[in-house]
């Protein structure tokens, strides 16, 4: 199961590493590129289209969809390993009710040694299975034990920087609505340090070039790091902003004329 919108420069990459799997559910949020005439090439790919409201609602839709007893759930700019490949075509494991994988952050297909990308759950059974939204991403929620895969998985993301800061606008004012709503108590200690709305962009920076090591790999790293930092400052920005608004009675920045 794939969840789509104006992926064509990820989504060749992705559908070429699947070829074993019988059937490909793509749920689709009204891609304008060539998202959709990559995809219908595919024999096995199933291609079904919903207006986006929230990722969790997207993914529980396509959950509804799948007629196996497990799924394998991955992003457009996704690729499998030659050994998460083997990985799973091995799994007799019956226990689990799910499989989560590490990733391995490419930039241009350049892989880095290190990245902030947390392991993710992408192999489960259906059943029980429910996805639930947590800030501006999502978040499978499994009603048993999860395994962890040796194999990795490949990130790789080639939209246009454009696109990517596009985004990053609206992942940013969803992040700061989930930061400033929950509880500080069911908070991780990175969001804690979000909801601040300072120490997170110096301290991002620091970690993704010094402690991941993405200052040994030269002009991709260094692209990594600012990307990265980036977007934390986009949200730092988002949190003060509405405290702003808070305490002074301002109207937010955003909605402001021009």
């Amino acid at each position: 199961m794939i969840i789509t919108f104006n992926e064509a420069p990820n989504l060749a990459r992705c559908l070429d590493r699947l070829s074993w799997a019988a059937r490909i559910l793509i749920v689709d949020s009204g891609s304008t590129d060539a998202t959709l005439r990559i995809a219908r090439a595919y024999p096995r790919v199933d291609v079904l289209e919903r207006a986006f409201d929230d990722f969790a609602s997207q993914c529980n839709f396509g959950l509804t969809k799948i007629t196996t007893p497990w799924v394998l759930s991955l992003d457009a700019d996704y690729e499998l390993s030659d050994a998460l490949e083997r990985e799973i075509a091995a799994l007799r494991d019956r226990d689990a009710q799910g499989h989560a994988a590490a990733f391995i952050y490419r930039i241009k297909g350049r892989a880095l040694r290190g990245a902030l990308y947390p392991p993710r759950t992408i192999l489960y059974r259906v059943q029980g299975a429910a996805y639930r939204n947590e800030g501006h991403g999502h978040r499978v929620e499994i009603p048993g034990p999860i395994a962890r895969l040796a194999g990795k998985v490949y990130h790789d993301d080639r939209k246009p920087l454009a696109t990517w800061f596009d985004s990053q606008k609206h992942y940013a004012r969803r992040e700061a609505d989930y930061l400033l709503s929950a509880p500080l108590s069911e908070l991780s200690r990175p969001d804690r340090m979000r909801r601040m709305g300072w120490p997170a962009p110096p301290l991002v920076f620091l970690y993704a070039l010094l402690v991941k090591g993405c200052i040994l790999d030269g002009w991709p790293g260094w692209f990594y790091v600012l990307q990265r930092t980036a977007a934390e400052i986009m949200i730092a920005l988002e949190v003060v902003d509405r405290r702003l608004t808070r305490e002074l009675g301002a109207e937010p920045s955003r909605t402001a004329a021009p």
